[in-house]
């Protein structure tokens, strides 16, 4: 006779926890995400071999998708705001189906670029419409900028060079380095440079932010190399590497198709830089950290982030919109990420914000009386723009304590 198996609570809770589909309802439309650079060769193929007619249609294919298709799903499909619990956040870090998923994106990205390459490298291919289809490929260059946000976050090197890889159509391998030791450092201060202000518009963010990340970056890596007693034109310089496996991915694509690529490479890169900017921008939109007696920040709270549940961007973005279990777990994957009830909600999805970000008026409208009612009125806790400061504070009545205790200081003075 067998002897009875003697099981602890924790191991009968073990047992308990769902696997596979039971676990994760939306698991195999994750695949959403590395399904983006197929679609992006769809429109290609369409510009490609469809009628003459119908090739501006496709060659805008990219923001057409971005800016109209999702944004309708997504209002469609709704918001899920379910979590797992801390057995299943367990089971669903430990498997190794969400990985591949994440790395799956990057041979079909090249795949995309050079699919792209070939075709607006023909003769027939006009300057007009190797700039559209650069703002395509651009839109799905700018959404793998996830990929390699995600694999930026982990320990190990080798995630970290596939990154980069998918970084280099833009150029932008900075992000490597200044996103999780320089942005998770200073998230919601006036500090950060990817951290938006109130009442900052997106083309003053934009120079902000792209400049000051690649000087932090620098700044970040060069400290680094320094600790350990090298140089900043070390060959374990991350930065060098980065750039030059970018180098070699615009001179590979130029010795493939030509110097006539070069109009569609600058404009994907612009593009696709500025989409992840813009998210950038939507992300941490007038919240600020406050400093403790000491003058030193508190740590970063679920309320330090915008956050939305529509299912149909998270899908696509690695549930990016989830920022603040983000913030919280920097390493924490994508498919284990949470939703907190006192986190700050967004209007709608990420998609959604994109073109009321670049509309000034209509951005204002939308976000600032949201930042006004999530700090209950007193916009001194807000991270505002310097320039717009006093005019925020006349718009909605509120007593600006900087100056008040300015004014204090100066009659004490006399």
């Amino acid at each position: 006779m067998n002897a009875p198996v003697n099981l602890d609570p924790s191991d009968l809770q073990a047992l308990r926890v769902a696997t596979g589909l039971a676990l994760d309802k939306k698991r195999y439309w994750w695949l959403l995400s590395p399904g983006l650079p197929v679609i992006g060769m769809g429109i290609l193929a369409g510009y490609y071999f469809g009628p003459k007619s119908s090739k501006t249609v496709f060659a805008l294919g990219g923001p057409l998708f971005l800016h109209v298709i999702i944004p309708v799903i997504d209002a469609i499909v709704g918001a899920d705001s379910n979590n797992p619990s801390d057995e299943e956040v367990s089971a669903l870090v430990s498997d190794p189906y969400y990985d591949r998923i994440v790395k799956l994106f990057i041979p079909l990205q090249m795949a995309a670029n050079i699919f792209a390459g070939y075709v607006v490298s023909r003769p027939s291919t006009s300057l007009l419409d190797q700039i559209l289809l650069g703002v395509s490929m651009g839109a799905i260059n700018g959404v793998a900028v996830n990929t390699a946000h995600e694999l930026a976050h982990r320990p190990h090197k080798k995630d970290h060079y596939l990154a980069h890889a998918t970084l280099m159509p833009l150029f932008y391998n900075h992000f490597r380095i200044e996103h999780p030791y320089g942005h998770h450092k200073r998230t919601a201060t006036p500090e950060d440079p990817a951290s938006s202000q109130m009442g900052e518009t997106f083309y003053e963010f934009w120079p902000r932010t792209v400049i000051g990340s690649f000087k932090s970056a620098i700044e970040i890596e060069t400290n680094r190399l320094k600790r350990k007693g090298k140089k900043f034109w070390s060959t374990e310089n991350e930065l060098l590497q980065g750039w030059g496996m970018s180098a070699a991915f615009h001179g590979s694509m130029i010795g493939l198709f030509g110097k006539g690529v070069i109009p569609y490479l600058a404009t994907q890169a612009f593009y696709g830089i500025s989409l992840f900017e813009i998210i950038n921008y939507i992300e941490h939109y007038g919240l600020k950290r406050q400093k403790d007696k000491n003058g030193k920040y508190e740590r970063t709270m679920p309320e330090h982030s915008w956050n939305n549940n529509n299912i149909v961007t998270n899908l696509f973005l690695y549930q990016l919109q989830r920022h603040s279990d983000h913030h919280a777990y920097p390493t924490r994957p994508f498919q284990a990420l949470r939703h907190f009830d006192e986190a700050p909600e967004l209007p709608s999805g990420y998609a959604t914000m994109l073109l009321p970000a670049l509309i000034p008026p209509l951005w204002s409208k939308m976000m600032d009386k949201r930042v006004f009612d999530h700090y209950k009125g007193d916009l001194n806790k807000a991270n505002i723009y310097p320039k717009r400061r006093a005019k925020l504070f006349k718009k909605f009545g509120v007593v600006d304590q900087s100056l008040v205790e300015t004014s204090v200081e100066a009659v004490a003075a006399e």
